[in-house]
């Protein structure tokens, strides 16, 4: 609770305080007006749907939150359960990382630490499963699910779908390796340089092997347009 309630940052939700007293166990955080990331992109009735240019910027949002946790808060914290749930809207729909419940955080010798699987299905990365360290590359994987999903405004899995197209990134690295980027905008004005470029962004993100995904401040930095992005292998 004392290395949350540190935490200062505009794309984090604010601690305001909590109760610990018995059986009276309550966190006070602010008030999110606007709901969630899930509610806004996985309802394509929603009245406010974001357009291409608010996607692009709420992806924003949420990675310069996490390059906090991993890089710049007192103690550095592993989220471990980034999701479309998890981030949470504003009344200036600025977007903000919530729920640190299965947050672990890592003392200032640590880079990686041992436990326990922890998240949320469809957005853990392999080496979750595999009994090996867990580092802020975890963070990173879940991102990647969720960068592709905004971009698609669908869900990381969808049995309803064309059998090609069930399991997101297999779809979005299919469309890619054929140039067919195309089949994944929705009927909007989207810019196609921006939307390949948060496409390939994504790919090394969610790269089976922690190492070759990028940290959260080279993700900020590609997502930007600041920086060259090599073509990502197959995850």
């Amino acid at each position: 609770m004392k290395a949350i309630g540190r935490t200062h940052h505009r794309n984090l939700v604010r601690l305001l305080g909590f109760c610990n007293e018995g059986s009276n166990r309550l966190l006070v955080y602010e008030f999110m007006s606007n709901g969630s990331l899930a509610d806004l992109i996985f309802k394509p009735d929603h009245p406010n749907t974001p357009s291409w240019k608010e996607r692009l910027r709420i992806a924003l949002d949420v990675a310069r939150g996490i390059h906090y946790l991993h890089e710049d808060c007192e103690s550095h914290i592993i989220h471990c359960d980034i999701k479309p749930q998890n981030i949470l809207m504003d009344e200036n729909w600025t977007a903000k990382i919530s729920d640190f419940g299965l947050a672990k955080l890592l003392m200032p010798t640590q880079t990686r630490t041992f436990t326990g699987i922890r998240g949320t299905r469809g957005y853990l990365a392999p080496e979750w499963h595999k009994n090996t360290p867990i580092t802020v590359k975890t963070d990173v994987y879940s991102f990647g699910i969720v960068l592709l999903e905004i971009l698609c405004c669908r869900k990381n899995m969808e049995l309803e779908a064309e059998v090609d197209q069930i399991i997101l990134s297999e779809w979005v690295c299919s469309c890619y390796l054929a140039g067919e980027l195309e089949k994944l905008m929705l009927d909007e004005e989207v810019d196609m340089v921006e939307f390949a470029r948060a496409v390939k962004v994504a790919l090394w993100c969610i790269q089976t092997d922690p190492p070759q995904r990028p940290s959260m401040k080279n993700v900020i930095i590609m997502l930007e347009g600041c920086a060259e992005i090599s073509s990502p292998p197959h995850p």
